[in-house]
């Protein structure tokens, strides 16, 4: 019997994967030929489905490629950005924005199950229901420029990370719901002691509600899909970097990178996420003295800090001592940020 023929090495390659970069920035978003169907995307997706299945969970909210990660309101589906369906677009969008969000499978997952959040919320209506309103509050709310984080609450869920359940009363809920689905997340023991824990129990009343149901609202709407997209890449790489600086995105990003270099300076250097991993304890109990802060909240902060120095592959440089000691001042700084109320608007 013949073999089957690779249905990927099959695939004829696409012919801007051999431009330059200023050549691809050139093209507009519907003359990629994207299809999430043929896309290393597409498992991924399909994981999505069988975690939902697995909680009793019929509904599958449809997925398509856009510019941005997002879940329209009214609409039962996710939007998935462009970069993430092939290698020389990732690459393109981290030489721009010096990370692709998503970009890992972990990662990927993640967000995938908190937009999940939304398109489930979208399908089954549950914002208008009474419960849903007094454990998360009014969904009408608007959405701020900024939002004032505590790290050291426990009335939110962590899952993003950087306290992004405090933001609006419908990222809560999502937040909350992509902690519930996780497998083997653990959440009945991890959370027991939390208040968090009833906004989980909530939600675990809530799609029991609406398991094995069919969803009121089934539109298979696409916003803004790659194939009548026909801005340039380069239209959308300067609208998103002018958006960035407008927002200053990550004022803990741009303290990382004054204080850690984006590559190794010197043979053998060490990554700054293993620096601050080994040093966290000393750090933390040494902020929280000189500060007067809960040990728990200046936690959370070094938690994010060794994230985003993951995401952002940076390395330590100069010695140790030095960088231990920078690395002490960042915590400081953020955490009295936060202790005074001064609370940006971090990376998501």
């Amino acid at each position: 019997m013949a073999p089957q023929p690779n249905r990927s090495s099959s695939r004829k390659r696409p012919a801007w994967t051999r431009l330059s970069d200023e050549g691809l920035l050139a093209l507009r978003f519907c003359d990629l030929g994207l299809r999430l169907q043929d896309s290393r995307l597409e498992r991924r997706v399909r994981r999505l489905y069988a975690e939902l299945e697995a909680r009793g969970i019929r509904f599958h909210p449809h997925v398509w490629l856009s510019e941005e990660w997002f879940s329209p309101d009214g609409v039962p589906g996710i939007a998935v950005p462009f970069y993430l369906a092939h290698p020389r677009l990732e690459r393109l969008e981290r030489r721009i924005m010096r990370e692709a969000e998503g970009g890992n499978t972990r990662w990927f997952m993640r967000i995938l199950r908190h937009e999940a959040g939304h398109a489930l919320d979208n399908a089954y209506r549950l914002r208008r229901r009474k419960r849903w309103r007094e454990v998360f509050g009014p969904a009408s709310l608007q959405y701020p420029a900024r939002y004032k984080a505590r790290p050291g609450s426990r009335r939110y869920v962590h899952h993003l990370g950087e306290w992004y359940a405090q933001s609006h009363p419908t990222e809560d809920f999502a937040e909350t719901f992509a902690v519930w689905l996780t497998p083997r997340s653990g959440w009945r023991k991890s959370y027991a002691d939390w208040p968090a824990f009833q906004k989980l129990s909530a939600v675990d009343e809530l799609l029991a509600e609406v398991r094995g149901r069919r969803p009121p609202v089934r539109n298979r709407t696409l916003i803004e899909p790659l194939e009548t997209n026909t801005r340039t890449l380069a239209q959308h790489y300067r609208r998103k970097l002018a958006r960035q600086r407008h927002y200053r995105r990550g004022l803990a990003d741009e303290f990382l990178h004054r204080l850690f270099a984006p590559r190794p300076m010197r043979r053998g250097a060490s990554r700054a996420a293993t620096l601050l991993r080994a040093h966290r304890k000393a750090l933390v109990a040494s902020v929280s003295r000189e500060l007067g802060l809960e040990r728990y909240s200046v936690q959370q902060i070094a938690r994010m800090l060794i994230e985003r120095s993951e995401v952002l592959k940076l390395y330590v440089r100069g010695n140790r001592r030095d960088a231990v000691r920078s690395a002490r001042w960042l915590l400081e700084r953020l955490a009295s940020l936060y202790a005074q109320g001064e609370t940006p608007h971090l990376h998501l």
